[in-house]
């Protein structure tokens, strides 16, 4: 088990510094940020300054090494715009929101996703499962966007039970998280019951079933569990995804996420902000992606070896 998770952790610390090779290269690629700091009626001598300032006259292999050793203190620099407030402090301000509505995300489409697959496998070819695989479809085929603003005309404008938008209590995460949650729903549902039918066709169930096993636990304790992993490894993208990935959902409902963050720094073409953004969701998905590793390992222990 050490040596399974040292070797994880050897991998992912490799994967984080080609990242962060990654993000110093593009971020210069894609503009000067002296321009961006200085007017149009700067004189040479203040861009010269500036440059020296931020150490953008030195050679790449000695910026880089700059960067990566302030980056591991959490220092990017300050944001471009605004108040250049430090850009990790945005980031840090940013990122409870984030994971509050990813975890909600999260759990609702646990909650929903899970019983439906196992009981569409349960019940394959009858009615309950053809009006689940068609809610599947559905959650897979609408928009996000449009379902927010959907949700927000009823719930909100029509009948009044929820605020529009906003942040800071359980009522304003309800419609952002039920949202995002839709088509993970779907895509949950989908892929228990087809984890799920192959478990119920599998020899130890069979077995099982000879044994005279209540079929109540023969389908949520042995067949559900051996059709775990699929979900987890969904799961855990799914999570660090949803820190990031929400920038519709966050902007229709005026949620300050980092998601929101990442799209406005990219528009400002904030290299601090932008930097600090990246990163972190890189650390993100390593420790998503370290957990599922963690779970395989307690589901199947032959996965150390």
């Amino acid at each position: 088990m050490t040596g399974y998770l040292i070797k994880r952790l050897v991998e992912l610390m490799v994967a984080l510094l080609i990242m962060s090779l990654l993000v110093f290269s593009l971020a210069r690629l894609t503009g000067d940020p002296v321009a961006l700091l200085l007017s149009d009626y700067a004189t040479e001598e203040e861009r010269t300054t500036l440059t020296q300032q931020l150490g953008l006259d030195k050679p790449l292999t000695e910026q880089y090494v700059i960067f990566i050793t302030a980056a591991l203190q959490g220092d990017f620099g300050n944001s471009i715009s605004g108040n250049q407030q430090p850009a990790m402090e945005l980031v840090l301000e940013r990122l409870p929101a984030s994971l509050m509505l990813a975890s909600a995300a999260m759990i609702i489409s646990l909650l929903a996703g899970v019983p439906m697959g196992v009981i569409a496998a349960a019940r394959r070819g009858s009615k309950t499962d053809i009006l689940i695989r068609v809610f599947t479809l559905l959650g897979q085929s609408i928009p996000v966007f449009w379902l927010g603003m959907v949700f927000i005309y009823f719930f909100s404008v029509q009948l009044g039970w929820l605020p529009t938008s906003g942040y800071g209590s359980l009522v304003h995460l309800i419609l952002p998280a039920t949202s995002m949650a839709l088509f993970t729903i779907a895509a949950i549902t989908r892929l228990t019951r087809v984890s799920m039918i192959d478990a119920l066709s599998s020899e130890y169930i069979k077995l099982a079933r000879i044994k005279g096993l209540p079929e109540r636990v023969i389908i949520w304790k042995h067949a559900l569990r051996n059709s775990l992993i699929p979900l987890v490894t969904y799961m855990g993208t799914f999570f660090a995804m949803m820190i990031t990935g929400a920038v519709v959902v966050e902007t229709v409902f005026s949620w300050p996420g980092i998601g929101r963050l990442a799209y406005q720094s990219i528009l400002d073409r904030d290299f601090p902000v932008m930097q600090a953004v990246v990163l972190t969701t890189t650390v993100l998905f390593m420790l998503a992606n370290f957990a599922v590793d963690l779970v395989y390992v307690w589901i199947d222990p032959r996965i150390e070896r």
